[in-house]
């Protein structure tokens, strides 16, 4: 097999792309954690909008209705976290194809990588403010048997 490019060069190439992944591990499981978090809220909201639309508890519509809107609240924190977790998640995969492509070919754009794995570390760095925002909210709104 004949190939264009030194067989040394094409594993330190990839030897170079590789340490990106491991970022991407941690990202698919925050993923994994969020959606979680956000099919939890969505259920919630559920059963709280049945409950108020067959008006089977009268005395605490007024107290239903501010928990779905925290819900909403949340759900949006979550949402958020989901969609910076992709875009980190973009990021980092053109990290890892530009620092291939420049080490195996003469593309060379260092600063793209450079960029896209910073703008990628920081859309992460957000997504874990999210999170802990929606988690802040979610447990405030616990009282643990103490009368409201």
């Amino acid at each position: 097999m004949i190939f264009p490019v030194d067989p040394d060069t094409v594993s330190h190439g990839i030897q170079l792309a590789v340490a990106p992944v491991f970022l991407l591990t941690a990202v698919s499981g925050m993923i994994g954690a969020v959606v979680n978090r956000l099919a939890r809220i969505i259920d919630r909201a559920r059963l709280l909008e049945e409950r108020i639309k067959k008006n089977t508890h009268p005395e605490s519509v007024e107290d239903d209705y501010a928990e779905l809107a925290q819900l909403r609240t949340r759900g949006l924190l979550a949402n958020s976290s989901i969609g910076l977790l992709t875009l980190c998640s973009f990021l980092i995969g053109v990290t890892i194809i530009v620092l291939f492509l420049g080490e195996t070919t003469n593309f060379q754009m260092l600063r793209i990588s450079i960029g896209s794995f910073l703008a990628g570390v920081v859309c992460f760095l957000m997504a874990l403010g999210c999170f802990m925002a929606e988690t802040l909210i979610a447990t405030r709104v616990l009282n643990f048997g103490r009368p409201r």
